[in-house]
């Protein structure tokens, strides 16, 4: 069996959210769970530019409310050994998923759900998403959320999760 390449010991991070910062020395357990972590992440629109008329803002919203149960799933596999402790793997990923996904999430969702509930028939979804007047608002928020998340990922982020 190949040895875990992930050596590194000492793990310091500063984290969007208002989460602060956090510091500890990484296990192979916390590095592994990390890494899904990282790559459920980084493979989503959650850290990729949604450029004005691209995608749906629904399938943009879908995919960050499925990183609650992607995440919940991979800390559940990992077990107590990734910590929910603010200074652990887990603890991270709850608290980005409750500081910024969930308040980001519970004020969309049900908005842009009256307003798909009123869709006519004969139009398309990308098109009356278009014509609602919070469609910009919408994208701006979604584009300072995909900075918050990007910074998990970059920088001394990435040292967190993989």
């Amino acid at each position: 069996m190949k040895g875990d390449p992930a050596v590194l010991k000492k793990v310091s991070v500063s984290l969007p959210f208002g989460i602060g910062s956090a510091e500890w020395e990484a296990d192979p357990t916390e590095r592994r769970a990390a890494w899904s972590l990282y790559v459920e992440l980084v493979t989503r629109i959650a850290v990729e530019p949604l450029e004005g008329e691209e995608g749906l803002l629904r399938e943009a919203l879908n995919s960050l409310y499925s990183l609650f149960g992607t995440t919940r799933e991979i800390l559940k596999e990992a077990g107590p050994d990734v910590g929910a402790s603010r200074n652990s793997v887990g603890g991270i990923a709850i608290a980005v998923l409750n500081r910024g996904l969930r308040r980001f999430l519970a004020k969309w969702h049900p908005r842009l759900q009256v307003w798909e509930a009123k869709r006519p028939a004969d139009v398309s979804p990308k098109e009356y998403e278009q014509q609602w007047t919070e469609e910009p608002e919408l994208r701006r928020e979604l584009e300072a959320l995909r900075r918050d998340l990007s910074s998990v990922c970059t920088g001394s982020g990435r040292d967190c999760w993989g």
